[in-house]
Order: structure tokens, then C-alpha cells, then sequence
């Protein structure tokens, strides 16, 4: 079998323009709407929503990876880096490294792409690790860099990347078609067509031994921030784990040839979802801030205890609702307590209540 860098026509990616038109339009539309939104909301809450946000990207695409980090550590590491008030935790290599990356992306999302830059996103990514042979440059192994599933002794090799002793060559000529494609560059490319070819390209090459994935999804979202002008700021890594079978197939079905229509759709239409799903995070903060502003001084501990990691689950709440178990878990209360606890904040307005018995469950109750 020849791989899509085998074959004559690598790089020139073909697509079918027509076809992706109305998602364009789509992606150009939404994004206005964004904006609006993003100036309907305070400083502060645009602060609480960008480490929000920010904080759960570089979860999910790590956990797109098989790796599962801690929310508290990102989120103290982002708001450290952003220069806002935090806890003094250590926090872990991983989660500060893949933190930084992540602010990296946030805040330069405009500079030119070059190998220092993704050189030292390997290195945020890997810091810590004593198993790479090659950190914050491209790999040199002389053995095949494959992804492989199955038994050890009887592997199914689901895609071969290009040798390393072609890194330098493959990148220069990625590298260079990025920096043309830009808005204002001197080939202009529309904005969901090179987002998405900037990812399969980027992970097609795995120019190095871990980290492309996170790496590829960074620069899919330093295209669209480069197109909007500003961070895109947009749950794509958080909408791709929700369904991560389908991403993994589309891409093993568009490692073999370098007509990719079929995969520019699936993953335009991937980033309109991730942008319907930042819409609805987005009011969901405008929601938590209208609940606070009216139980301000109403909740005793306890109850604002339970609340804030109701809302910490987001706008899909707590799975199943909230029982009584799950608040004296939470809380460390007595039974009697809860059922006090509960019952007032009911009574307030602030919980709804459905269920009888053992299947009392509560929810909160956000004005729309």
C-alpha cells in the first residue's frame, strides 16, 4: 500500500471548493455572532471564560491522546500565565507544559509559524519526559514511525509517517505553504479548507516522536485565530474527543491519497460544532453569573460548596442530577443536613427537585 506521501502529487492537496462553500459562509457567520457575544459580557467574565475555555481544550486534547490530566493544575497553570490571581500549587510537568502551550497559542496566535516555534511547543508539551530520544526538534530515529493497533506480535499498522532523514525537507515545505496561505499572504486560502489541510498535512509528516496530534489540533486553531484576527477561542479538541472514533477513522481514510475532500467536510463541519458548543459555554457563563448575582448571601457554605461543582460539570450539569449521597460526598455532612441544605435551596429557587425517595435528584434552576 502507498501512503499519501508516497504517491506523485504529495503535497497538492485537492478538494472540491464548491462543496465547502456554504460551510465557509457558515464558519464566517458564527464567528460574528461570537464576537457579539463575547461583547455583551465583563472583563472578568471574559477572564473566567477564556481560562474556561483554554483550561478544557488542553484537557480534551490531551485525553484525545489517551493521556487524562488535572483540571485544577491546568487551570491554576493558565491563570498563572495569564497574570491572574491563582492558588500556589506545584503543578505537575504535564499539565504546566501542556498549559503553555496552550497560552503560547493564545497569545501569539499572529507571529509568523517557524521551527522555533513548534520546537518549543515540544518542548512545553514533553516537559518532564525522560523516554524521548529527540525533545523540541524533529525526530531522527532510524526505525519507521507508525501507528499501530493490536497484539504486540501481530500489529495492524494503521498509517506509516514519512522517514526521519526527510523532517527537515517535509517541514520547510509545510512551513512555507502555511506562511503563503495567511489572509494577506501570497496564496490566500479560505478558512475552514486551510485549517483543515493545515492538520492532516501537519500529522500526515508526525515530524516528531509524540505530541502530533495536540500539536496538529494547536495549529488547525492558529489558522482559524489568523483568519478571525483574534484567539479563536473554540472547543475543537473538546468536540473531537465527544466522537473521537470518527476522527481517528476519517483521518486513517485520508492517509492514503491526497484527494481530502471528504475529510475537509468532516472536519469543517467538526469546527462548526465546536463553535455552537463555545456559544452555548458562553451563555452558560452568563447564566452562572445572573444565578450568583441572586443567591448572593443566601448560600451558606455548604450549599455554595455543592454549587459551584454543579456548575463545574457545565452546561450538560451533573450527570444523572444531584442526590442527596452526592452532597454529603461533596460536602462531608450529615445526612439530616443535606436533606435541610437541599430542601432550602429549593425553596430559594436556586435547585429544582424531580424524583421521589432514592431517585430525588436536583438540578439547578438557571434563568434563560
Amino acid at each position: 500500500m502507498k501512503w499519501n506521501w508516497q504517491q506523485k502529487d504529495w503535497p497538492n492537496f485537492r478538494f472540491d471548493t464548491k462543496a465547502l462553500k456554504a460551510l465557509e459562509e457558515q464558519f464566517l457567520h458564527r464567528s460574528g455572532h461570537l464576537l457579539g457575544a463575547y461583547k455583551h459580557i465583563s472583563d472578568e467574565e471574559k477572564n473566567i471564560l477564556t481560562v474556561d475555555l483554554i483550561c478544557t481544550e488542553a484537557l480534551k486534547t490531551s485525553e484525545i491522546e489517551g493521556e487524562f490530566l488535572n483540571r485544577d493544575s491546568i487551570q491554576s497553570s493558565i491563570r498563572r500565565n495569564l497574570g491572574l490571581e491563582t492558588d500556589n500549587r506545584k503543578i505537575p510537568p504535564a499539565e504546566r507544559g501542556i498549559a503553555e502551550m496552550m497560552i503560547d497559542l493564545y497569545r501569539n496566535y499572529a507571529k509568523s509559524l517557524s521551527n522555533q516555534t513548534l520546537f518549543n511547543w515540544h518542548k512545553m508539551l514533553t516537559s518532564g519526559r525522560r523516554d524521548l530520544q529527540d525533545i523540541g526538534r524533529y525526530r531522527t530515529h532510524t526505525e519507521p514511525m507508525q501507528i499501530v493497533s493490536g497484539y504486540v506480535h501481530k500489529p495492524k499498522v494503521h498509517y506509516e509517517a514519512p522517514p526521519s532523514t526527510s523532517m527537515k525537507t517535509e517541514m520547510k515545505a509545510f512551513i512555507d505553504w502555511f506562511r503563503k496561505t495567511v489572509p494577506k499572504g501570497k496564496e490566500p486560502l479560505q478558512a475552514l479548507a486551510r485549517a483543515g489541510i493545515t492538520h492532516l498535512w501537519f500529522v500526515s509528516i508526525h515530524p516528531f516522536e509524540d505530541g502530533n496530534g495536540r500539536m496538529g489540533r494547536a495549529l488547525a486553531e492558529k489558522s482559524l485565530s489568523e483568519r478571525l484576527g483574534q484567539p479563536a477561542l473554540i472547543a475543537l479538541s473538546q468536540t473531537i474527543q465527544d466522537n473521537k472514533k470518527a476522527y481517528y477513522s476519517k483521518l486513517e481514510q485520508s492517509n492514503k491519497g491526497n484527494e481530502i475532500t471528504a475529510w475537509l467536510l468532516y472536519f469543517s463541519k467538526t469546527i462548526l460544532e465546536a463553535q455552537e458548543e463555545t456559544q452555548v459555554q458562553i451563555d452558560f457563563l452568563i447564566k452562572k453569573v445572573r444565578f450568583f448575582d441572586t443567591f448572593r448571601g443566601q448560600l451558606n457554605e455548604r450549599q455554595e460548596k455543592v454549587t459551584l461543582r454543579m456548575f463545574r460539570e457545565g452546561p450538560k450539569g451533573f450527570k444523572g442530577g444531584l442526590s442527596a449521597e452526592n452532597y454529603i460526598t461533596i460536602t462531608g455532612t450529615s445526612r439530616a443536613t443535606a436533606t435541610r441544605d437541599l430542601q432550602a435551596l429549593v425553596q430559594k429557587g436556586a435547585f429544582t427537585k424531580t424524583g421521589e425517595f432514592k431517585s430525588t435528584r436536583y438540578n439547578l434552576k438557571l434563568k434563560k
